[in-house]
């Protein structure tokens, strides 16, 4: 703000004009500003998809009056109250196609906020509002997604300067928040090479008519794009590929159909590493079908047999927002490949799911950090850019803290010795499993273990044959176990035996569909897994089931309870197979110890099993 730049630059707290100027602000009959760092935010698009969600964020912060300002000033009242309590709230009249500056000069506000869009199809003067706020001598953010227009700001980098001002533009997840995780992942590296990123929208999330607007205008149009080390293009939303989001220890995302999308990154990032030999971005709507439905009518603009899709985004838009169905979970991912100093070759994801309603929240939240950030006495430096570093990771974690968002990373090394299974699904979470687990978990030698169960079968006859089908031991209170662990190539092959009578499966890493799963085959079934640490237990939670390869309906997969915990120096499971049809089929749940810890406890061990 003019006073404490002033303050800056003349090394005096306040000037005599600065002091009168803040006293008047302080005596304003039910003003909210409460000390030297309270700030006056004009949201464009206040009531709006993305301008609402920010206008949740920080309503709650007391040192702010936030002005929701929209084309109907009924609308953006209405909105207001339903924002929690604390900011000052004023609804506001505001046509961004009227005279702007007049607008904003009456609304006298520290930064303005621009949530409207599609920033594609701004007009003959796309950064009229920019103007405004520069001559106003207000800060300036924007949550742009067009590449052009987040370019064009940089020709307004000297006037910002010569004001003070932060003008910023394109401060959502893209480029912001992927920014920010490529340069933490490219920690310690010296060459990065490789940039590939995407996002999964939950189907519930609610996308706004302006969103659907600007996918509608670029979809199937060229895309600049780095290949091999050259500039190329790609084809918006024709150009796809699968990728499973998956933080380690935490339930993935099912795995998704990402879609080239034209978002500012492939511009800044190049900019940024220029040492790339790729870089793609994309996102992964669901439903599924909707996803090809559109990746199919964008062809055939590609195919120019039709000029755009832009005529029947009102149709997009009701489609998207009705026909929905599945997960209520939506997620990111960020992947680069990169050189160490010794040359040897990395390859480093970093993954974040969120559940339910908080993902939405995520475009928004970076406008949130910086308010947050300069209220605590951090603004942004003077100048107009686009917005790729002026945001660490740091910055986000601590506000996804505060919401169902889950974020890891993993690694891996080309070339080097392969790790054990659940080691390479578990990736950073191994590190907190319980030793026991580790010592079952953690070798590449064969491994064999012994132990005492319990079991229990399920009633009916449909259990009954379902148990004996895949040979699972009789009900018992007490019967001796042994599994022995035997690594065959990339997997494992697991046996168990009950008291004289086995059962075997083959446990391997997932791939395609079920990658980032642990894959359990019993003959011609496989169940795929996901491999979740809660607190001390290794929970393992159907994903996907299969028969000779071929995908079974997900409401009939088998379900239970199934987890892996220590307890006094033991490793302990509990394994509990159920099926929709039949309901239990068999519990069985015990301890096991290596062998040589077995023959260690001697008689003892020998009594118990007896």
């Amino acid at each position: 703000m003019a006073f404490t730049n002033a303050s800056r630059e003349t090394g005096f707290a306040f000037s005599v004009d600065e002091t009168f100027a803040i006293a008047a602000k302080l005596a304003m009959k039910n003003d909210s500003y409460r000390d030297h760092t309270a700030m006056k935010i004009l949201i464009l698009g206040g009531y709006g998809t993305f301008g609402g969600r920010l206008a949740h964020l920080l309503a709650g912060e007391e040192r702010l009056t936030l002005i929701i300002a929209g084309r109907s000033e009924f609308k953006a009242r209405a909105f207001s109250t339903h924002l929690a309590r604390g900011a000052r709230k004023v609804p506001l009249a505001f046509d961004r196609d009227a005279d702007v500056e007049g607008q904003i000069s009456a609304a006298k506000p520290d930064l303005v906020v621009d949530a409207t869009g599609p920033f594609q199809f701004y007009g003959d003067d796309p950064y009229r509002v920019v103007k405004a706020c520069i001559s106003h001598g207000a800060h300036y953010l924007d949550l742009a997604d067009g590449v052009e227009f987040v370019k064009g700001i940089e020709q307004f980098d000297e006037e910002a300067k010569a004001r003070s001002l932060y003008v910023l533009s394109g401060v959502s997840s893209f480029p912001v928040l992927t920014a920010a995780v490529v340069r933490h992942l490219s920690r310690g590296l010296a060459q990065v090479t490789d940039i590939r990123g995407g996002i999964a929208p939950s189907p519930y999330a609610g996308v706004g008519l302006n969103v659907i607007r600007a996918i509608a205008g670029y979809a199937g149009k060229p895309v600049p794009l780095v290949r091999g080390g050259s500039r190329v293009s790609g084809y918006a939303l024709t150009d796809s590929f699968r990728y499973t989001i998956s933080p380690p220890g935490y339930a993935p995302l099912r795995n998704t159909r990402f879609s080239l999308v034209d978002v500012p990154d492939l511009y800044v990032l190049p900019q940024m590493w220029r040492e790339l030999n790729s870089i793609w971005m994309g996102a992964g709507p669901v439903p599924a079908i909707l996803h090809r439905m559109l990746s199919g009518l964008a062809w055939l603009v590609r195919l120019r047999l039709l000029p755009s899709l832009s005529p029947f985004a009102r149709l997009f838009h009701f489609v998207t927002n009705v026909v929905r169905w599945g997960d209520h979970r939506g997620g990111m991912f960020v992947s680069v490949r990169g050189k160490r100093p010794t040359g040897e070759l990395v390859e480093r994801s970093w993954h974040l799911v969120a559940e339910g309603d908080d993902g939405p929240y995520i475009p928004s939240m970076a406008v949130e950090a910086i308010v947050r950030r300069s209220l605590n006495g951090t603004e942004p430096r003077a100048g107009a850019r686009p917005c790729v570093d002026d945001l660490g990771l740091d910055d986000y974690e601590s506000l996804f803290r505060a919401r169902r968002i889950c974020t890891g990373e993993r690694e891996s090394m080309p070339g080097t010795a392969p790790q054990p299974l659940y080691r390479r699904i578990l990736g950073s979470a191994w590190d907190s499993l319980q030793e026991p687990l580790k010592a079952v978990h953690g070798r590449i030698a064969d491994l064999e273990a012994h132990g005492l169960a319990r079991v229990d079968r399920g009633q009916g006859w449909l259990a009954a044959v379902m148990a004996t089908a895949f040979g699972f031991p009789q009900a018992s209170d007490s019967v001796p176990i042994s599994v022995s662990f035997q690594s065959r190539g990339d997997g494992e092959l697991w046996r168990r035996t009950f008291g004289g009578k086995s059962f075997s499966s083959f446990q391997t890493r997932g791939e395609g569909r079920s990658e980032g799963l642990l894959s359990e085959r019993f003959g011609p079934f496989a169940f795929d897994m996901a491999l979740v640490v809660d607190g001390r237990n290794l929970l393992f939670v159907v994903r996907r089931w299969s028969f000779l390869g071929l995908p079974l309906p997900a409401g009939l997969a088998p379900t239970g309870n199934s987890y892996e915990f220590a307890e006094d120096g033991r490793f302990h499971f509990h394994i509990e197979i159920a099926h929709p049809l039949s309901g239990l089929i068999v519990r069985y749940s015990g301890w096991l110890v290596p062998s040589a810890q077995a023959q260690a406890l001697g008689a003892s061990f020998q009594n118990a099993a007896a």
